[in-house]
């Protein structure tokens, strides 16, 4: 890999948090690269910091110690070139389908007939043509993640960064959400950061999981994931695939014990 393809480059990343007297330590001398459209999957046990570390990609919160370079400058804030999704859903309810996927562009001075018709192809990539002036509670929890997703893609960002985005899903609709991301990913290259505690979802999506120590957040591993693509729910039943997760799982469990011994010290 060139230094050029080095999407965020983060360096002896910490992060304490102040909670009334008591000082909290999140992450501790995270290093890792995340290269140009590689799919990363952060993987951890509860409160390991995973989605603090997200939020520092995002320019939503800043490291105590340490620096993250974002294509090899600091992260300031929030930007269009960092989409997020979040777990839980974060459509405007006062706004249709339509507009929800076409806000971000609006933002961002697009004419209106340019953003309509962005909005109408993003809309059409997630199979909810026809819902475009259906408002977010007439949807279930599912569609309502697809047009999170859409939304995000219509400002074509660099990178997506994706918060347990499925977590409060039902298995067949995560399994369809999974399914529909990766098909988008392959349609539209971005490079791609998820949250996940869920083994089998890292390895089924991820170029890379990144499984982290338990309370203070560090790497513990970094996990190549050298299955073809593309990928479906088939990929599952491969040696390969229940090789890597059980590999994976493992780590995760040896963390889990580590936590669980702290908290009854």
């Amino acid at each position: 890999m060139t230094e050029a393809e080095v999407i965020f480059d983060i360096k002896k990343v910490t992060k304490k948090f102040q909670i009334k007297k008591q000082s909290i330590q999140a992450l501790e001398e995270v290093n890792v690269q995340i290269m140009k459209n590689q799919f990363v999957a952060l993987l951890g046990t509860s409160g390991c910091g995973k989605s603090t570390l997200l939020r520092m990609l995002c320019g939503l919160d800043s490291p105590t110690t340490g620096k993250i370079l974002f294509k090899g400058n600091p992260i300031f804030g929030p930007d269009v070139t960092r989409g997020m999704i979040f777990q839980g859903c974060t459509l405007f309810p006062w706004m249709t389908i339509i507009e929800n996927v076409a806000y971000g562009l609006k933002e961002g001075g697009k004419p209106k007939t340019e953003r309509l018709e962005l909005a109408l192809k993003y809309i059409d990539d997630i199979g909810l043509t026809g819902f475009e002036k259906v408002y977010p509670k007439e949807l279930s929890g599912g569609m309502r993640q697809r047009v999170a997703l859409a939304r995000a893609l219509a400002n074509n960002p660099d990178v997506l960064l994706m918060d347990e985005p499925f977590g409060a899903l039902d298995a067949q609709t995560r399994g369809n959400m999974q399914d529909l991301t990766l098909q988008l990913w392959e349609k539209y290259p971005k490079t791609v950061v998820m949250v996940t505690h869920d083994v089998e979802e890292a390895v089924l999506m991820a170029d890379s999981v990144i499984v982290m120590n338990a309370h203070p957040g560090s790497v513990k591993e970094i996990i190549d994931i050298d299955i073809p693509r593309p990928r479906n729910a088939k990929v599952k039943r491969t040696p390969g695939f229940i090789g890597i997760k059980r590999h994976a799982t493992q780590l995760i469990l040896e963390e889990s014990i580590k936590n669980d011994m702290v908290i009854h010290e």
